[in-house]
């Protein structure tokens, strides 16, 4: 694969079966994102929903500023604010206050929103949901810059509007659009100059899309007079890896059939296996997810680069596939051995190891003729002549010197 190196994260909605008790499964997404932050991970993504019983983070701002507080590095991101729920200005003013909670590590993921089941329930038309988000794109951009801002639409207004503060780096928080099958999200990125976050990259639809959506994104930005940057277009799709594929398979009989059956029945998305395959192989064979090894995870990259023609992070959509004790393993055997091979982190010292492995006759006997030299020398000063017999034997075996000259 070539470089640049890619990064890598967790995409957390989150999916929490409803048969556990809330404060533990909060707090086990709070151990995910410690857990990625101890490996290593760059980036991870909190949701926002308001139904279903599963994807509980109703505020990802508030999960983000307590998570922020046990972690050291890593970036984390709304994944997404649902911009039709909100007041523009509001939420500009919370990411604000979240990039001094961070410390600058806040990266701002908005969306239409998922669920057509919140939506209802705040009176909204799903229908204007993507147009809404478009609308809203515009001031919060403007307002995160500092400007003051006026604008009137059909369910905001906004009047000499103007943070009290102002960005903890100078360039403030990264914004990423999220992107499914269709255009919007690319569309928008690339008409306000932001990143793009592809959720569905690993489905059939997403990733039949990958490339006619970023060069949508391209020409949306030229129009606009902007630069679309792949090191911000993030790809997320479903892993769970083991030391073997049998173990791998093994281990997500634990939770695959529940999530399937809220993906497809509850939060509507087309996600169903068909009638009569096996869940895991379909999920396998279609490449919707990894179920296998770090090699299998390793593949499943270097397939989503050649689709795409190059992005800058892969973010695994979390799961309740596996156990806790098993998903934290899946993290890091990634962390340990995928990633390390991806990006070509041990290059060097592999190259090191050939290198002293071709030549470890020449060196080992360098080595023994050095210390047979400190030895004789140290005999002699003893008054002994020369080595046991046992010693010399040795350093004949080793030696690289001429056993001819004596």
């Amino acid at each position: 694969m070539a470089q640049p190196r890619i990064r890598f994260g967790a995409f957390i909605p989150p999916h929490t079966p409803p048969d556990e008790h809330p404060w533990l499964a909060v707090q086990e997404d709070m151990d995910r994102v410690i857990w990625l932050d101890k490996l290593g991970y760059e980036e991870a993504w909190i949701g926002e929903h308001h139904s279903g019983g599963w994807e509980i983070t109703a505020s990802p701002e508030l999960f983000i500023a307590a998570v922020a507080q046990h972690t050291k590095r890593i970036r984390l991101g709304t994944g997404v604010v649902s911009l039709p729920y909100h007041h523009p200005y509001t939420v500009a003013d919370r990411i604000r206050q979240l990039e001094y909670h961070t410390q600058g590590r806040v990266m701002f993921g908005v969306g239409p929103g998922s669920l057509p089941s919140d939506s209802f329930m705040m009176g909204l038309d799903t229908a204007k949901a993507r147009d809404q988000m478009d609308e809203a794109i515009e001031p919060l951009v403007r307002l995160l810059r500092g400007e003051q801002v006026t604008m009137k639409s059909d369910w905001f207004t906004l009047q000499r509007a103007q943070l009290q503060m102002p960005p903890y780096t100078e360039s403030g928080p990264e914004i990423a659009v999220a992107s499914q099958v269709s255009p919007t999200g690319a569309t928008a990125a690339g008409k306000h100059g932001l990143s793009l976050l592809s959720i569905g990259a690993t489905s059939t639809g997403g990733f039949n899309a990958l490339g006619s959506n970023w060069q949508i994104a391209e020409d949306t930005a030229r129009e606009h007079g902007h630069v679309m940057d792949r090191s911000g277009w993030r790809l997320v799709g479903p892993v769970h890896v083991a030391e073997t594929r049998e173990k791998a398979r093994e281990n997500v009989r634990f939770g695959l059939e529940r999530w399937i059956d809220y993906m497809s029945k509850v939060a509507a998305l087309p996600l169903g296996v068909p009638q009569g395959q096996d869940a895991v192989e379909y999920i396998i064979s279609t490449g919707f997810g990894v179920i296998g090894t770090p090699d299998d995870f390793v593949a499943q990259i270097e397939r989503l680069w050649e689709q795409s023609g190059g992005f800058g992070c892969f973010l695994n959509l979390d799961h309740h596939w596996a156990d806790w004790a098993e998903t934290r393993r899946s993290y890091e055997l990634i962390a340990r051995y995928a990633i390390p091979k991806i990006n070509k982190l041990n290059f060097w010292r592999q190259e090191s190891e050939d290198w002293l492995r071709a030549n470890n006759v020449q060196f080992k006997g360098e080595l023994t003729d050095a210390v047979r030299a400190k030895m004789l020398e140290h005999a002699r000063a003893k008054g002994d002549a020369q080595l046991s017999p046992d010693l010399v034997a040795y350093f004949d075996a080793n030696s690289n010197r001429d056993k001819s000259a004596g």
